[in-house]
């Protein structure tokens, strides 16, 4: 659970959360006892930064991070706010990241724009406002690049930091640190910074590398008026908060198949499932259950028993994604289902394997079928040692540090310098071709070309039940084998690449 911290509104900013009524909700609720009642869940006593000057709550801050255990997650106490923002903002599996809003990009109709190279623009105090706030940040696609001040030009600002901060407990002490310095430099700030602003902009110059996230289809709004509390009020009332809930169920990193073939639907059955007292365990169970009775369908080498198991193998998958939307949608996730889960996928695999095989020697073939099902248990297994190996020695490699900047540098020219010279540095070599690699994901057809190109678990299951169904053991097993043996070159290759790049 994460140590939650309220922070009150920076001195020169009109915002009194406690009397102002959301009175389009149940109850009408102030925003304080609405916000307050929402954290409680995540933290029992939510430490509370809201008086004094800008040094004052700094050091505040600072003393909080310093005697955190836990990650933190830090909001402004006028924030009107999702339950399911919240949830996804304390889960969120970067070190650091922030709630952003970016300014719209104007439209140019086609037409040539006369605004310079952001290489050549010169750093500039941003004077725009978008939500009330200052538009001092620069963030690029995933991150905050720089952050300023009243004092601290920025060039080409673009975002707006909306408030939420989320911090892995590592970055604490580099937190209580930075504000212990920023409560040195307080004259450097305007009236008009935000509080969250200033706090960003320190992390960033320490090399912090905050990621960024857009409210996407929830909520979060930060109110200083009645007239503002009854308009949020309004529009949170009349939004789906459940429906937001239940598509961010659904893993946003599926194959091609299960993304247009299961996840459509798969969700509602979570809901239906989870609404019902169905636990994750309890569903992981119904698919094992549809895995083996597959397999037994299948070692009848009947077709009809082949399109049965076909049709069983393709529903077995379709449980095994509900499973896990079911987990994050009833927000009930733990280390049994964790590992039923992960050693059950293979356990229904290499189960329909040997059901596959039984049925080919039973309809009168020959035993050798019995080399193509032990050779594609062999290979799965092998790429399942990859991944997990793979992945747990990435997970030990730690990020490479971002450039630094002194806190008191006037802008961020020397800071992007230093981001460009890294920049080029990996661009070249292997590292450039991974770079290029990556940037063609962003066209649809590529970034499903590689889904498909690993085999993933729902590729692997809808090509047992294609070519049971229609065919025999013997062209399923060499599907998987063929396709299995260019996923895992594709992947170990790439790995390789990574490697010797890092």
């Amino acid at each position: 659970m994460p140590r939650v911290v309220l922070l009150g509104s920076s001195p020169g900013h009109d915002a009194a959360p406690t009397g102002l009524r959301l009175t389009a909700l149940p109850g009408t609720p102030t925003v304080a006892e609405r916000l307050h009642s929402q954290v409680l869940s995540l933290d029992p006593q939510p430490a509370t930064v809201a008086h004094g000057d800008v040094a004052t709550m700094l050091r505040a801050l600072a003393d909080v991070a310093e005697a955190a255990t836990e990650n933190l997650l830090i909001l402004p106490d006028n924030s009107v706010v999702h339950d399911e923002l919240l949830y996804q903002l304390h889960k969120a599996k970067r070190a650091a990241q922030a709630l952003v809003v970016k300014e719209p990009r104007p439209e140019t109709n086609g037409e040539e724009t006369d605004e310079i190279p952001i290489d050549e623009a010169a750093p500039e105090i941003g004077d725009r406002t978008l939500e009330g706030l200052m538009v001092r940040t620069r963030a690029g696609r995933s991150r905050v690049i720089s952050v300023g001040t009243a004092h601290h030009a920025v060039t080409r600002p673009n975002t707006v930091l909306l408030g939420p901060l989320h911090l892995n407990v590592r970055h604490a002490p580099v937190l209580a640190q930075t504000c212990r310095e920023l409560a040195e430099l307080t004259h450097l700030f305007g009236p008009e910074d935000d509080l969250i602003q200033i706090v960003v902009f320190g992390l960033v110059r320490q090399g912090v590398s905050v990621g960024i996230r857009g409210r996407r289809d929830l909520f979060f709004r930060r109110v200083t008026t009645q007239a503002e509390a009854n308009e949020a009020s309004a529009e949170i009332g009349g939004m789906d908060e459940d429906r937001a809930r239940l598509n961010n169920a659904v893993k946003g990193a599926d194959g091609f198949f299960t993304t247009y073939f299961v996840s459509t639907y798969s969700r509602f059955i979570a809901r239906w499932a989870a609404r019902r007292g169905l636990t994750p365990n309890q569903v992981t169970l119904i698919s094992i259950a549809l895995g083996v009775a597959a397999a037994a369908c299948f070692a009848t080498g009947e077709r009809l028993g082949m399109v049965a198991g076909g049709i069983l193998i393709y529903f077995a998958f379709v449980f095994d994604c509900v499973d896990g939307q079911v987990a994050r949608y009833a927000r009930k996730f733990g280390v049994l289902g964790a590992w039923l889960d992960a050693t059950f996928d293979r356990f229904k695999e290499y189960v329909v394997f040997a059901g596959l095989a039984v049925g080919y020697v039973v309809t009168g073939h020959g035993d050798e079928i019995w080399t193509l099902a032990m050779a594609a248990i062999g290979l799965q297994s092998i790429r399942h040692l990859l991944d997990f190996s793979y992945g747990a020695a990435s997970r030990r490699k730690p990020p490479r540090p971002l450039p630094t900047l002194e806190l008191t540098a006037p802008d961020d020219r020397p800071l992007r310098k230093q981001l460009e010279i890294r920049r080029n540095e990996r661009s070249g070599g292997i590292r450039g071709l991974l770079k290029m690699w990556t940037k063609a994901g962003r066209y649809k057809s590529v970034h499903w070309v590689r889904k498909m190109l690993v085999f993933p678990i729902g590729e692997r299951f809808a090509a047992i039940a294609i070519t049971a169904a229609f065919f025999d053991a013997r062209i399923t097993f060499l599907t998987l084998l063929i396709w299995g043996t260019v996923a895992a070159c594709y992947s170990l290759s790439g790995r390789l690449l990574r490697s010797l790049a890092s």
